[in-house]
């Protein structure tokens, strides 16, 4: 092995930013007295949010020090559940998360999702509204003007939303926000919402909640169960935790 080179040791957790052939070894990396660790894991693919921890020759370092030649670097994933500088923790989800975002309000956790903000508006609110972004994309996790972020790396909705609550373990509050726009839900009188009801609905059901913001309304109607399986599951994840 090259003794210019950084070695690096990349725990088994973040394997997953690896390119199929780095996966399980060590590697090497090119580097000088300018190169920074946080410049050196990221070029291997791993984005600096998702590490929890740098050691080299076994003691801990920031990313900002710079890689001497030679040495070992280990790199380690975040703590579950994650510490973060906002309680309760709140997030911003990119345009692919929709399915996500929903449901994570209907846990009543705070999301704030827009399908239509590009990269530098989803900074730019993260960083204003002290938001974690969540995100599919791993360039946008590199930008060095985010204040926090987290890769969302599953694809299903259900394994997405056990994903983030298994990580960051937000209280939960069901039934508690929009889940179309996220703005809390008040208990309405049936007489105040039934204009704005089909009249089945009408007929059928006399519970009801409205949303704050954008006058929704929400009733236990045919998706409950389904809805219900869904909080359920969000329940045993944060549990399980132990936080």
């Amino acid at each position: 092995m090259d003794s210019a080179n950084v070695r690096i040791e990349v725990d088994a957790e973040l394997w997953h930013f690896l390119a199929p052939g780095a996966r399980g070894r060590e590697l090497s990396v090119p580097a000088d007295e300018t190169t920074t660790l946080g410049h050196v894991i990221e070029s291997v693919g791993v984005p600096l949010p998702e590490v929890g921890r740098i050691e080299v020759d076994g003691r801990a370092v920031t990313a900002d020090e710079r890689a001497a030649p030679g040495t070992l670097v280990r790199v380690l994933p975040v703590a579950r559940p994650q510490p973060v500088p906002i309680d309760p923790p709140r997030f911003l989800l990119d345009v692919h998360l929709g399915t996500l975002a929903r449901r994570l309000r209907l846990v009543g956790v705070d999301t704030a999702y827009d399908n239509d903000l590009d990269d530098d508006t989803l900074v730019e609110i993260a960083n204003a509204e002290r938001r974690i972004l969540l995100t599919r994309d791993r360039g946008l996790l590199r930008r060095r003007s985010l204040w926090l972020g987290a890769h969302v790396r599953n694809a299903n909705p259900d394994d997405q939303l056990d994903e983030v609550l298994g990580r960051f373990a937000p209280p939960l509050a069901p039934w508690t926000r929009c889940t179309a726009c996220n703005a809390p839900l008040v208990a309405a009188e049936k007489s105040e919402v039934e204009a704005l009801l089909e009249p089945g609905t009408r007929r059928t059901y006399d519970v009801f909640a409205r949303c704050s913001s954008c006058d929704r309304v929400y009733w236990r109607g045919a998706h409950h169960r389904r809805l219900q399986q869904i909080v359920e599951r969000a329940t045993r994840v944060v549990g399980a935790v132990g936080v």
